[in-house]
């Protein structure tokens, strides 16, 4: 049997399976509910963006998960 911890939370995970209850993202491991909470920090910034831009998208997210993983949680 294999864990995993988030990296946000530092939850252990047995038996992780990829893209179902843990998510590699920037080189971190997040557990689903990080990753919900991820997408809910995000969701309003994404939206006033235009027009979107990709580079700007993976600088908001791992800026976010980097100041997620220092505190503890988003």
């Amino acid at each position: 049997m294999k864990t995993l911890t988030c990296d946000v939370c530092r939850k252990k995970l047995d038996d992780p399976i990829p893209g179902r209850n843990y998510y590699h993202i920037c080189h971190r491991d997040i557990c689903e509910p990080c990753k919900d909470d991820l997408e809910v920090t995000l969701k309003p910034a994404v939206r006033t963006k235009k027009p979107f831009n990709y580079e700007w998208y993976s600088k908001l997210i791992y800026d976010n998960i980097e100041k997620a993983v220092q505190k503890g949680k988003f």
